[in-house]
C-alpha cells in the first residue's frame, strides 16, 4: 500500500448554529458537537483508507468556549499517525460569531477509526506521513497516544467486567 500525506484526509464541516441544536443556555449541546466532531473524522478516515470505517475510540473532548446560537461550528478532521488497521484522526471545532468575525478554537479531540471490510472485520490501511510542522507534532506523538489508549481501553473493559451488565445494588 502506497504511503498517503495527512493532507490528502483533510475534511471540513462549517454549520450554523440554530436553536434547535442549542440547551437552555443559547449555547450548541455538547452532543451535538461530538456528532459533529464524529462526522468529519469518519470522512476523513474514510478518505484516508477508501474502505469502510468504524470508530474504536474518542480521547477526552474539552470544550473550550461555547458556541453560541447564530455562530457558526466549523469542524476539521485529518488522519495524524496509522497502524496496522486503525487510524487516529485529530479534530480541531471552530467557532466565528458570524456578526463580529470573532473566531476561537472551542475543540480538540483524536478519534481512532478500524478500517473494516465487508463481514466487519478489520483490514490493513496505508501508512500516514506528516508534510508541515503541525502534522510532524501530530504525528510524533501518535505512537504515544496510541498506548495511553490501549492502557485506557484494558481498564475500560476491566471496568465492564466488574461492573457487568446489572446495577451495582442488585448483584
Amino acid at each position: 500500500m502506497e504511503k498517503k500525506p495527512c493532507s490528502e484526509s483533510l475534511t471540513v464541516k462549517t454549520s450554523h448554529v440554530l436553536p434547535p441544536d442549542t440547551n437552555t443556555h443559547g449555547t450548541l449541546f455538547g452532543g451535538k458537537l461530538m456528532a459533529h466532531i464524529d462526522d468529519v473524522a469518519a470522512i476523513a478516515a474514510v478518505r484516508h483508507s477508501r474502505k469502510p470505517v468504524v470508530t474504536a475510540s474518542t480521547d477526552s473532548v474539552d470544550f473550550l468556549h461555547p458556541v453560541k446560537e447564530g455562530d457558526s461550528i466549523c469542524v476539521e478532521a485529518f488522519v495524524t499517525w496509522t497502524h496496522n488497521t486503525s487510524m487516529e484522526v485529530f479534530v480541531k471545532a471552530v467557532t466565528e460569531d458570524l456578526l463580529t468575525g470573532n473566531r476561537k478554537v472551542c475543540t480538540t479531540a483524536f478519534l481512532t477509526f478500524v478500517a473494516i471490510d465487508e463481514e466487519g472485520r478489520p483490514i490493513p490501511v496505508p501508512q500516514v506521513y506528516p508534510v508541515t510542522d503541525h502534522e510532524k507534532k501530530l504525528h510524533d506523538n501518535g505512537a504515544l497516544r496510541a498506548a495511553h489508549r490501549k492502557e485506557r481501553r484494558k481498564q475500560s473493559k476491566e471496568l465492564a467486567e466488574d461492573f457487568g451488565t446489572s446495577f451495582p445494588w442488585t448483584r
